[in-house]
């Protein structure tokens, strides 16, 4: 769900280390090498080129945090910068950081108006100087990484692109990075998930948290307890890898927690609602277990009872992950390296519950808001 920081600044300038070298043109850590250095505000493509224009676009625009987003018309640039791309944008996926940030709820706020969205799948239009790893007409997909994604055309960074590979959808594409990448590093590099571990997940069957269903099981080999609401919910994460449901809405989670492990509790919590929730799944920790907060979807941020680290002898932690952008670009970038390497290996399926197009933006925001997607939301464009 953090996300908004990350794509300011892209990521490190060499990583020989890695290899992947399937689906993909190029191996995916080639194609995040440079480090952008851009503002953190977002900005529409205007504010950036000649007023003189090929072509009108549409773009969903934040005018004002009390209003609705907007559709406007938009004009194109006639000359890209260095290193820049204009991506004819198929499809955009809406993460929860996208709606607080036009709502003026998220950590950054940028100036009014732009245009928000951070991921995006489409075809390239044109590429400015020195752009290598993608050329026009190619399929990609990638990041936004001065937001602009929620509209039919977008302007970002070459090294944020990646061709598309022959095993995901342009939708999947655009709806994959920012919820695969959270739950990549959150059960990887936080937890420390290991094979055979049972991990207990919250909020189970939306965008973070049904990739960390696919991650855990797939990729980590863990045993999966996901948690949510509804009959549907639930069969969608069991079909997803989870071994366990746990249907929040007619079961105790703390007592059902306790009979699925015999006992013994969960290794691993990965919490994205926060509030009451977060401690029940405390208290169903196993000795030395971990406890990851990566959200408050209840707009509850838990206090937390010291004593009950004590006696389980357990470990709290966090994870903003977009922050890493800026702060750990190297792991930054691993995470995202470690995701396009698990799909290349056909480990990973991202789900896309629903899709709306870009003029129902509104509609789109409050079906997620209600809670009624699984999986990611995303728009799609008319080209």
């Amino acid at each position: 769900m953090a996300a908004k920081a990350m794509l300011m600044q892209c990521v490190r300038q060499s990583s020989d280390k890695f290899s992947c070298k399937m689906a993909f043109s190029s191996p995916p850590e080639v194609l995040f090498r440079s480090i952008l250095r851009h503002n953190s505000t977002p900005s529409s493509l205007e504010s950036n080129f000649s007023s003189s224009t090929r072509k009108l676009y549409k773009a969903a625009v934040c005018v004002d945090y009390q209003k609705p987003v907007e559709i406007q018309e938009k004009t194109l640039p006639t000359k890209l910068e260095k290193g820049q791309v204009l991506v004819a944008v198929e499809s955009a996926g809406i993460n929860f950081s996208d709606i607080l940030t036009c709502k003026g709820l998220y950590q950054i706020k940028p100036p009014l108006p732009f245009i928000a969205g951070q991921e995006i799948s489409g075809y390239v239009e044109d590429v400015g100087e020195g752009v290598q790893n993608v050329k026009k007409g190619d399929k990609v997909f990638g990041l936004a990484f001065t937001n602009g994604g929620f509209a039919e055309y977008c302007v970002t960074n070459s090294v944020g692109l990646v061709k598309l590979p022959s095993n995901l959808s342009s939708v999947q594409a655009s709806s994959t990075i920012v919820s695969y990448g959270t739950a990549m590093m959150a059960l990887g590099r936080r937890a420390q998930l290991q094979k055979g571990e049972t991990v207990l997940i919250t909020a189970a069957a939306g965008a973070t948290g049904l990739a960390a269903v696919d991650i855990a099981s797939h990729v980590f080999g863990a045993k999966v307890i996901g948690l949510c609401g509804g009959v549907e919910k639930c069969n969608l994460v069991k079909a997803r890898g989870a071994t366990h449901v746990i249907d929040y809405n007619v079961e105790d989670v703390r007592a059902r927690v306790k009979e699925l492990t015999k006992g013994r509790g969960v290794n691993v919590v990965m919490d994205q609602v926060g509030g009451d929730l977060f401690i029940q799944c405390l208290k169903s920790i196993a000795e030395e277990g971990r406890i990851l907060t990566v959200g408050y979807a209840s707009g509850k941020i838990p206090n937390i009872p010291a004593n009950l680290l004590l006696l389980k002898s357990c470990t709290v932690m966090g994870l903003f992950w977009g922050n890493y952008s800026k702060t750990k670009p190297d792991i930054f970038q691993q995470s995202i390296v470690d995701v396009l390497t698990a799909i290349n290996k056909g480990q990973l399926n991202p789900h896309v519950g629903a899709t709306f197009p870009l003029s129902e933006i509104n509609e789109a925001f409050k079906y997620v808001e209600a809670r009624k997607s699984t999986g990611k939301v995303a728009l799609t464009m008319k080209q």
